[in-house]
């Protein structure tokens, strides 16, 4: 999920649906309410924790930080250097996801397909759009990371596209990389924030509303598709305040002609496929034991 969350177009909470802890995971953010924050403050430390998914989150977290804090540098030169390969891989991976989720809708219809049409299509049209600038004061970066982890946490929304969109992707990862602490504060505060109101309104969609639920995350992983593309060509660029050229319009297209890039493409795009398939019944022999 760490390795996820760093790649613009990919989403932790994709690899947490593939993985078959997704639902596990909402239910463990929901656990941590106002009784908990109550026994906090009245220093009843032991029981604030008793009856909440601590035990499930504290190692699932302390593996997506040690996966940004270790991997944000070299995904991001990845990423520079090899961004086709990097995307054909997780594109087979999403891919997969969305059959998954398709076969956790228990009763489908014509409704249920709608939905999912509507919310690809929007995803699509989000997953084009232009990034913006931005200032870099405290509000606005507590406000990108509640914004941010909102969508790390829905499958198919890419919090790190999501910050790519509000302008502070890279001012992001650099502040990983070169440990500014302060920035790293700001960013953590709004995902505390963030998480703990949104996951409260997911939780409530799934229980009460699971299949239709369902189709719209089905429609989100693969309206994201089109983000992770591997074939781009760069409409705009900007530079950023550290020299860097970053590329903020891209359009998707194919090879004018065939070459073993195609056929590198084609091998990871199905080894993504067989990682998704072999993650999805590793997580059934788990639940079976």
């Amino acid at each position: 999920m760490g390795v996820a969350d760093i790649i613009p177009g990919v989403s932790g909470g994709t690899i947490a649906f593939l993985m078959g802890i997704y639902e596990e995971l909402i239910d463990s953010l929901y656990s941590f309410d106002q009784r908990f924050a109550g026994r906090i403050l009245r220093g009843r430390w032991r029981e604030a924790f008793q009856g909440t998914g601590w035990r499930f989150l504290l190692p699932l977290f302390l593996g997506i930080l040690s996966a940004v804090f270790s991997l944000s540098h070299l995904m991001r030169c990845l990423l520079q250097r090899y961004p086709i390969p990097v995307h054909a891989f997780f594109f087979g991976l999403i891919l997969t996801t969305v059959v998954i989720i398709a076969q956790k809708i228990k009763k489908g219809d014509f409704g249920k397909v709608s939905v999912a049409v509507i919310s690809a299509v929007a995803m699509y049209r989000l997953v084009g759009m232009v990034p913006m600038t931005t200032p870099e004061t405290w509000w606005f970066l507590i406000f990108s990371g509640a914004v941010a982890i909102c969508a790390m946490i829905l499958p198919g929304i890419s919090g790190a596209f999501i910050l790519l969109l509000l302008g502070k992707y890279e001012y992001i990862i650099t502040a990983v990389s070169d440990r500014n602490w302060a920035v790293l504060f700001l960013i953590a505060l709004g995902c505390a924030v963030g998480l703990l109101t949104f996951v409260r309104f997911l939780r409530w969609v799934l229980h009460k509303y699971h299949d239709l639920a369902l189709s719209v995350l089905a429609g989100l992983v693969l309206g994201s598709l089109r983000k992770i593309w591997p074939w781009k060509e760069t409409i705009h660029s900007i530079i950023t305040s550290h020299g860097k050229v970053v590329p903020v319009e891209q359009v998707n297209v194919f090879p004018a002609t065939f070459s073993l890039e195609i056929v590198l493409v084609a091998g990871l795009c199905l080894l993504g496929i067989g990682v998704g398939i072999l993650l999805s019944r590793v997580d059934g022999r788990v639940t079976k034991a």
